[in-house]
């Protein structure tokens, strides 16, 4: 390995592993706080889309807002799955 590829290496040493899952649990992220987040992101793109719907007149804008905020509960479940996962790693 040359020069720039030991730099990067001892860098990525430094910084961590390199596993955001691990980094965001060892902040203290917490498995239920995604599965909260996910249902909450669920009510928030429900009341996203009647709220834009009433104030704009344009329907597809108030779709698009729906379906933008109702984007991030699959996101948010498949963070609490896999900060599940690190917790039963660490568990052990």
């Amino acid at each position: 390995m040359g020069g720039f590829g030991r730099q990067a290496q001892k860098r990525a040493n430094t910084i961590g592993t390199g596993d955001p899952v691990k980094a965001l649990s060892d902040a203290g992220f917490r498995s239920g706080s995604a599965y909260i987040a996910g249902f909450a992101s669920i009510g928030l793109s429900l009341a996203a889309w009647a709220i834009s719907l009433r104030t704009n007149s344009d329907r597809a804008q108030a779709d698009r807002w729906g379906i933008f905020i109702g984007h991030w509960a699959p996101t948010f479940f498949a963070l609490g799955i896999a900060l599940k996962q690190e917790e039963q790693e660490h568990a052990r």
